[in-house]
């Protein structure tokens, strides 16, 4: 995949940046009266590996003028080695905008996470392009992979303008463009005619397309795969079919992928992807990981998988780091990938725990 010669930023996304609430020891939020708040997006959590490991990363997001959950979220992007630009809104008083709220715990064992999405009011909602110099950023500065989301482009219909603008600019300025539907069924309710069309037209221009069957089911129309088959090589052989009419209709694209997971409990899960990469299939099969806290993972893989691409590394190198960035991260009780270095990913994909002195 041709890239850029020269860019300021190796990866961007568009954002709503908020703060997720997390019980300590992985109790339930309702059992809990201690928390833990950080910052978080699904979108900046795809940058978070790129940025650790050197490559330059910037979020294109909104902020509430003078809030402290702004200034930890600024803070938290900045020690994330990630840069930002936005309008600083004003809040509108105590019932104006504010910083979405995810309040979920990680669950534990027999018990699965359950995650609540507090998102009225959000600044995100007002992300509109006119308060973005987009020559600047795209013709000017140079932007080698733009990630937009679904769960952006669906919070509403400013931002569902702001993410097709995006596209657009990427597009015209030679930049990648990396698309994951992240379909979520809150934001499309009552929605679909306005949505289908906003996310057919990012697919159409996609460089590389992410997703699961509900994904592109429900945000594309695309056929998902068989029932049954509960053989692990059956249900591979579905998804390789589903992705391969995801292909015929969207044939901009040259890598399409979707991570394989199957939950044993909360704290132990099978872990795998498929990948395809021009005509090329790589397949990683489902092994046993640890999990401490499975949020972010998918965006985990989806980092590492952009990060391969962008080091210009063999294909086959692209999805086996993926799965090992998406591994490392649900070790972590950040949303988001915090690779020491390359070499601690690899020592994942190779099944190596042993102590580093």
């Amino acid at each position: 995949m041709k890239l850029r010669d020269k860019y300021k930023y190796a990866i961007l996304t568009p954002t709503s940046m908020g703060v997720r609430l997390t019980p300590f020891n992985g109790q339930p939020v309702y059992a809990s009266r201690n928390f833990e708040m950080r910052a978080t997006s699904a979108e900046s959590n795809v940058l978070s590996v790129s940025s650790h490991l050197g490559l330059s990363a910037k979020v294109l997001t909104s902020f509430v003028k003078d809030s402290p959950i702004s200034r930890i979220i600024k803070d938290d992007l900045a020690a994330r080695h990630i840069d930002y630009e936005g309008p600083e809104v004003n809040q509108g008083g105590a019932w104006g905008y504010r910083h979405q709220i995810n309040i979920a715990d990680s669950g534990y064992g027999s018990r699965g996470p359950r995650v609540h999405n507090d998102r009225s009011g959000e600044v995100g909602l007002t992300l509109n392009t006119k308060d973005f110099d987009l020559q600047r950023i795209f013709e000017e500065e140079g932007v080698a992979v733009v990630h937009l989301s679904g769960l952006n482009a669906a919070l509403s219909p400013e931002t569902g303008r702001f993410s097709l603008e995006i596209a657009r600019a990427a597009k015209k300025n030679g930049s990648r463009i990396s698309f994951d539907l992240n379909y979520r069924a809150s934001f499309w309710k009552g929605r679909e005619k306005e949505l289908h069309p906003i996310f057919h037209e990012i697919a159409s221009v996609a460089d590389i397309l992410v997703g699961n069957e509900e994904d592109f089911q429900l945000c594309l129309g695309i056929k998902g795969p068989e029932a049954g088959g509960e053989e692990l090589s059956e249900k591979i052989n579905s998804f390789k079919e589903m992705i391969g009419r995801v292909k015929e209709k969207y044939s901009n694209a040259s890598v399409f992928a979707t991570t394989l997971r199957e939950v044993i409990n909360s704290n132990e899960h099978m872990w795998g992807a498929i990948m395809l990469s021009g005509d090329e299939w790589h397949i990683v099969e489902p092994r046993a990981i640890g999990v401490l806290d499975r949020i972010g993972g998918g965006d985990g893989f989806v980092g590492g998988l952009l990060y391969g691409i962008l080091k210009g590394w063999e294909a086959e190198k692209w999805i086996a780091f993926g799965w090992a960035t998406g591994a490392l991260t649900v070790t972590l009780n950040t949303d988001y990938c915090q690779p020491a270095d390359e070499e601690q990913v690899w020592s994942i994909w190779q099944g190596n725990a042993r102590v580093k002195r």
